[in-house]
């Protein structure tokens, strides 16, 4: 008997996929300014959100902290595309890996939460230069953030790679970002550039079409500026700002549709030497539940912080630079190493009044390890690798060049001249105008002196080696047998290191530093982040488990010490994060659980 012919299933089943799956013309996201409403595929909808930046965590933790963050009764994830983390070079884009923001949409979609988008250009979001890429500042008199022809060419060509890309991301195109940011609170920004503005927004529509919510955020104080007509108007406060007021002075600027806070602040971020910023739990839940009975949308800033791998913390411009610690723990209600806090059971019970939270329990806190103390040992000084750490020789130039001019964006640069003269007598030694922008060291004949003008001569015939420090870690010293304790006493810049194994499974740890004042740390040629254990208040920097290898295999840590080291150069690991210490003392930590008493300080 021959085969009967196969049904053809394919086309059997695509009439019913086409009835169950929504269709991209039935789905849309409006405001409903009738009833101070949004409108989710015509129903009323109000978001809940919180902030997470997938820059700030590793790819492999993306669908945890997004399962948390669902399972907390929040309905959407709102996050911050850098500039400078897609296009190191103009032209060069890198959407691999970590810097995948599909692959992270792609989790959000997983963890059922919807999407609003922050593309900038600009960010703030205390990163590396607000995410504007550093080569910008090759031509030195582009006006950033205004409608220069030069800022604006830049801006354009980056958004036309990004924005194609989006665009089958939308709501309406069947993916899940629901609204888009333009700029970022640009009311605070000097320049009020109206042209920049609407430049923005026609390039926005252009790209993305007339369907996709777009709007602004700024402070009270900075809508007036910040805000501009055919964008629909956001605010952003803190549980210590009067509500009322703020919300009576949006309506000045968006007369109906929703209230939304876009930037509730659930914490504060830090600055290297002053206190750890916290947020109290009845504070926090206090206003969300008030913005909520008034039927507000917010958005939690920030949710889960995360950290500032490698050198891409940022700096505040307070009338002078105030440089952001490492973790970026921020007192959220997911704290920087994944865990649920006090703070997240809270907020949820505040959801729970005015919408649905997923069943079942939040999942606990990730396994944490201790392990230590461990001695370093001395590699070298800095000045030993030169020839590794710049291959290609020094640049010449009669006067200094900065670090854009000679494409080093980030990390470490020498600058080396010789004196012509003998100086007899002690000298000053100073830069103009205040010409260093950084943190500068300063070396004679390798002995370090305190943080160039000698005397009235200007110093020139400069050589700057611009030096590739985290190559040098990941592929050259893994190959190098360890050294003895202390060959030679250490002078400037110094690295150390050593290796160890774990016996078990692991778990997230947090790398201790006693004694050492101020550097970088790689795990496995991983740039872990900066340590300024002398200034605090971080003493501890968060490893996650990805990072290290379990089981036996060796890990290798490795130190650049750019000023001094401990009499024992020692670090822990320790089960704990310390983020709220600006003592400058030092701590070791037994692992049977004893401790010297550590004096805390914080808001």
């Amino acid at each position: 008997m021959a085969p009967k012919n196969p049904l053809c299933l394919p086309s059997l089943l695509l009439p019913l996929l086409t009835l169950l799956l929504p269709q991209a013309d039935t789905r849309s996201f409006v405001v409903d300014r009738n009833h101070n409403r949004f409108l989710l595929d015509g129903a009323p909808f109000r978001y809940v959100s919180g902030s997470l930046h997938y820059f700030r965590v590793p790819r492999v933790l993306w669908a945890d902290r997004l399962f948390k963050m669902r399972m907390s009764g929040l309905n959407v994830v709102q996050f911050y595309v850098p500039w400078n983390y897609h296009e190191p070079e103009p032209g060069v884009y890198n959407f691999n890996g970590s810097r995948d923001l599909f692959a992270f949409l792609k989790e959000a979609t997983l963890a059922n939460l919807l999407v609003i988008l922050r593309p900038g250009p600009y960010i703030c979001a205390e990163w590396e230069m607000g995410g504007l890429p550093a080569w910008l500042l090759r031509k030195p008199k582009i006006h950033l953030r205004t409608s220069d022809p030069d800022f604006l060419a830049a801006v354009d060509s980056w958004f036309k790679v990004l924005l194609p890309r989006i665009y089958p991301w939308l709501y309406h195109n069947g993916g899940n970002i629901i609204s888009i940011q333009v700029e970022n609170e640009y009311g605070s920004y000097r320049a009020c550039d109206v042209s920049y503005m609407r430049h923005l927004a026609g390039l926005f529509r252009a790209l993305l079409g007339d369907k996709i919510l777009l709007f602004t955020t700024d402070g009270p104080e900075g809508l007036k500026c910040g805000s501009l007509q055919g964008l629909y108007t956001t605010v952003d406060f803190g549980p210590a700002d009067n509500m009322t007021k703020i919300f009576g002075l949006l309506r000045k600027y968006e007369p109906r549709g929703p209230l939304v806070n876009s930037e509730y602040y659930t914490g504060w971020l830090d600055y290297w030497g002053q206190n750890h910023s916290t947020r109290s739990v009845p504070a926090v839940t206090k206003g969300l539940e008030k913005m909520l009975k008034l039927g507000a949308s917010v958005n939690m800033y920030m949710f889960h912080g995360g950290t500032n791998f490698g050198y891409w913390n940022g700096a505040d411009e307070k009338g002078r630079f105030l440089p952001i610690t490492t973790s970026y723990d921020y007192d959220a209600p997911i704290s920087e190493a994944g865990d649920p806090t006090p703070k997240l059971l809270a907020i949820r019970n505040v959801i729970s009044k005015f919408q649905e939270v997923p069943l079942g329990p939040l999942p606990p806190p990730s396994p944490k390890m201790k392990l230590g103390p461990l001695t370093l040992h001395l590699d070298g000084n800095l000045l030993d690798f030169l020839d590794l750490l710049c291959p290609q020789g020094p640049i010449h130039s009669i006067l200094p060049m900065t670090f854009e001019a000679v494409n080093q964006v980030h990390g470490y640069m020498l600058y080396r001249t010789y004196l012509t003269y003998t100086v007899s007598e002690p000298t000053q030694l100073w830069v103009p105008n205040n010409g260093v922008h950084d943190r500068a060291y300063v070396m004679v004949d390798g002995g370090l002196l305190q943080p160039p003008i000698l005397g009235q001569t200007v110093l020139t015939q400069w050589m700057m080696f611009p030096l590739k420090v985290d190559n040098l870690v990941k592929w050259w010293f893994p190959i190098q047998p360890l050294k003895s304790s202390h060959p030679q006493a250490p002078s400037g810049p110094t690295f150390y290191s050593t290796t160890f194994p774990i016996l078990n499974s692991g778990g997230d740890t947090f790398l201790f530093l006693p004694g050492w004042t101020k550097g970088q740390v790689w795990i496995n040629g991983f740039n872990l982040g900066r340590y300024w254990t002398k200034r605090g208040p971080q003493q501890t920097l968060y490893v996650p488990r990805p990072l290290l290898f379990p089981r036996g295999t060796h890990n290798r840590i490795t130190l650049l010490e750019l000023e001094n080291v401990p009499p024992q150069p020692q670090i822990q690991f320790l089960d704990r994060p310390i983020l709220n210490s600006t003592k400058h003392r030092t701590y070791i930590y037994s692992l049977s659980g004893a401790s010297e008493p550590m004096e805390l300080s914080g808001h």
